[in-house]
């Protein structure tokens, strides 16, 4: 992961000089940011593969940072917090970032954390075409490749997370699966004890796949148990 890039925008330069030291031993390239401006600016400018976006920040905090972020691109954002509080993670996540990681952290985890978040994919590697693996279910197309969705041929503005609990479910339609297998398989870390995660995610999902989110015809849920995807 050499050529991944990784902003920290953390305004305690203790704490992110120890992330950047370490996530530099792992190979990444990291760029710092000290306040929420100049991290929406290096985040916009560097283009990052990854975002440690801290919530409380100085001159713009981390939520509006992340608004910011998602109003241009998709890249995952994995949010630091101090705070426990349920409303932070959740408004996180509401605004559309993949992860969260609440303080203190160890390396491990966190480094752990970054991984499974960093796209899994890699265009332009000098590799020959892969030929196109598109999806089609009712009026949506899924681009395997492209980490694409198409609804009635318009791309939609997913974020890898969406994207990728969108996959998950379509490539094993009616079949169920609860919170916790989700958060193990889709996030790829185990289960930390947060099944909201997914819900929120579910709930951003629906808004953008659905013609009617309250009335959902593709990510359905089986009460008690979890979600599953079906084909309309």
């Amino acid at each position: 992961m050499s050529d991944k890039k990784i902003l920290i925008v953390e305004d305690e330069k203790s704490i992110s000089d120890i992330i950047k030291f370490n996530l530099n031993k792992e190979g990444f390239d990291t760029e710092t940011a000290y306040d929420g401006e100049d991290g929406l600016r290096k985040a916009l400018d560097w283009k990052p593969d990854l975002i440690l976006l801290d919530i409380m920040l100085p001159v713009m905090d981390g939520f509006q940072v992340c608004k910011k972020v998602r109003e241009v691109s998709g890249v995952p954002i994995l949010m630091l917090t101090a705070k426990e509080e349920e409303v932070d993670k959740v408004l996180g996540l509401e605004l559309g970032a993949d992860d969260y990681i609440t303080k203190p952290f160890g390396m491990r985890e966190l480094v752990a954390r970054i991984k499974a978040n960093m796209r899994r994919i890699d265009p332009g590697n000098g590799h020959q075409a892969i030929p196109p693996q598109i999806q089609v279910f009712g009026n949506l197309e899924i681009d395997l490749n492209r980490y694409e969705i198409r609804k009635n041929g318009e791309p939609l503005d997913l974020t890898l997370r969406e994207f990728e609990l969108l996959k998950y479910l379509a490539e094993r339609e009616n079949r169920v699966f609860s919170r916790e297998q989700l958060l193990e398989e889709v996030w790829g870390y185990e289960y930390y004890g947060d099944i909201r995660t997914v819900d929120v995610t579910v709930r951003r999902l629906r808004e953008k796949l659905e013609d009617d989110s309250s009335d959902p015809q593709y990510i359905m849920t089986k009460r008690g148990i979890g979600y599953y995807f079906r084909r309309p």
